[in-house]
């Protein structure tokens, strides 16, 4: 479990590695041991209670500093679902870290049985079937709260059918522990 100091220089990372890519100065950033370890992070952009950017990691595979300041520049300026951020957006936008668990596979005989697996609020689930893959963080839960229809819905954005269902389907669960800038612990 990280802290509330940690999260803190996350959520700092996060916005000065957008802010230098808009031409912004910004100090130094931080090369502490634990930024050193391998973690996977997602990291949201708000604007006006909007989405307006989110990409991310699901596994860890570089140090977290790296990934959080690559997720934020992804998500700032290479979200295919949005333009890139502007300057007069970077002083409105609100930024959240979501740092993830590693991922556990979902044993399931059945659509049903796995339904029955996840928790509401809690996991994150990653869809993959072939070469169809997609992920909700489990913010996504305050959003659609069945089970049913969130599974459904992360089928349509792995591009398949909401109703779609085959023995291939792989789902995994992780948890996230975030941070969300203006908000107190």
């Amino acid at each position: 479990m990280f802290n509330n100091d940690q999260g803190k220089t996350l959520l700092h990372l996060a916005r000065a590695s957008i802010g230098q890519e808009l031409g912004f100065r910004s100090h130094d950033l931080p090369r502490n041991a634990w930024l050193e370890e391998p973690g996977a992070t997602f990291v949201t952009l708000m604007l006006d209670g909007q989405l307006r950017g989110c990409i991310g990691t699901l596994e860890a595979c570089r140090p977290l500093i790296d990934d959080v300041c690559l997720n934020a520049i992804s998500s700032a300026f290479r979200d295919p679902r949005f333009p890139p951020l502007t300057k007069e957006e970077f002083a409105e936008v609100l930024i959240e870290v979501s740092l993830l668990s590693k991922p556990e596979l979902i044993r399931h005989s059945s659509e049903q049985d796995a339904l029955t697996q996840l928790n509401p609020g809690r996991d994150g689930v990653i869809f993959e079937c072939d070469r169809y893959r997609a992920t909700y963080l489990p913010q996504i839960w305050a959003q659609l709260p069945d089970p049913r229809s969130f599974i459904a819905n992360l089928k349509s954005k792995a591009g398949l059918p909401p109703d779609f269902w085959s023995d291939e389907v792989r789902l995994s669960h992780y948890t996230v522990q975030k941070w969300r800038e203006g908000e107190q612990p």
